[in-house]
């Protein structure tokens, strides 16, 4: 029997693991198949020729945050890649829906940031990314054992986060859409692409 061996410091070496990179991508598709609506959102939002797996929503630290154009140098077809992935779909006409992903990060690069999805219906795009970016932000505060801080709060002007005398920023990468008037599928994502 073959048996090839693997070079094990591959696993056995979580930094491997930790992705270097970040970018954010969106897309809409319309068909009168489920299935196909989502693909074309796939299409729109450039991602659809990868095996993307969905990852739970931790920003790792000196994570850099690209522009999709930058990080498709590095995702070739077919590659398995990690994502964090917001998506909503119907086939009601006139249906509001919006998917979100929410990013809240600490001005300091060597902290980590939180990812969130908001799948909605009946919300606008302003309001699901408002949504989606409070509530990476409030469960940032969670993870670091602040969930009833008192000090954190909403600079409108800085537009940032303090709490705890420290700054958070946050954003958001929205996609919203109308159900189709004559009742074809209609399907909205938002996805953070990690680059190991």
């Amino acid at each position: 029997m073959y048996k090839k061996s693997l070079d094990s410091s591959i696993f056995s070496n979580p930094v491997n693991y930790v992705p270097k990179a970040i970018f954010f991508t969106k897309g809409k598709g319309v068909h009168k198949d489920y299935l196909t609506s989502f693909e074309l959102a796939l299409r729109d939002a450039k991602i659809s020729d990868l095996n993307l797996v969905t990852v739970s929503s931790i920003k790792p630290p000196q994570c850099k945050i690209i522009s999709i154009q930058e990080g498709r140098k590095y995702l070739l077809p077919g590659q398995i890649t990690f994502a964090v992935m917001a998506r909503s779909s119907t086939n009601e006409p006139n249906r509001l829906i919006a998917s979100s992903i929410g990013l809240a990060y600490p001005a300091d690069n060597d902290q980590y940031g939180y990812l969130s999805e908001h799948h909605s219906t009946g919300e606008t795009a302003l309001k699901a990314g408002d949504y989606a970016e409070d509530m990476a932000m409030e469960m940032l505060a969670t993870i670091m054992g602040l969930p009833n801080d008192s000090s954190l709060t909403w600079n409108e002007k800085e537009e940032q986060w303090k709490l705890s005398g420290k700054i958070y920023k946050t954003q958001n990468f929205t996609q919203s859409a109308e159900g189709h008037k004559d009742g074809m599928w209609t399907t909205v994502l938002s996805a953070a692409v990690f680059i190991l």
